[in-house]
């Protein structure tokens, strides 16, 4: 099994399914593939194993999770669904002390390699955590927000 595949079940934990919350600026919405982003999708239609193949092309290869620590691979992978691709790569690289440009290069692989796991999911989900307090729509889904960073460090606890 790649570790993709041993870690999508996570992602998909959290994002459930068919939602369409007048709330959310990402309109309808299952398995958390959004209608703003995918506007060619029925998402009503979408099945498990589509959203699963959308997650692996559009966000697991270009966060490059297979290049990263399981801990942070995970991590990066939630946050890049959850926020974007360019949200996740930005803090993996503040999280690893190199400029945050948003591109995955050799100076952010060799700084994530050489950097604790731990060390760097607490400080991944600490700038997570900043970024959520300061969205809008914060007090209609900041608790659910907050839920899934927790169980996120929680899965962090597995991982290393």
């Amino acid at each position: 099994m790649t570790l993709f595949r041993d870690l999508i079940d996570r992602v998909l934990s959290h994002e459930g399914g068919y939602v369409n919350h007048p709330n959310d600026p990402g309109g309808e919405t299952k398995f958390g593939i959004a209608k703003r982003s995918y506007p060619a999708v029925d998402i009503k239609a979408l099945t498990r194993d589509e959203a699963v193949a959308i997650y692996e092309r559009d966000f697991w290869q270009r966060v490059q999770g297979d290049k990263l620590p399981r801990a942070l691979a995970f991590q990066a992978l939630d946050a890049a669904v959850n926020h974007g691709i360019g949200n996740s790569v930005r803090w993996m690289q503040r999280a690893a002390g190199v400029a945050d440009d948003g591109v995955i290069g050799p100076a952010t692989l060799a700084a994530v390699g050489r950097a604790d796991p731990a060390d760097l999911v607490l400080q991944f989900n600490a700038e997570r955590l900043e970024f959520y307090a300061k969205l809008q729509t914060f007090d209609t889904f900041g608790r659910g927000w907050a839920r899934r960073v927790a169980g996120n460090l929680r899965y962090a606890a597995q991982d290393n």
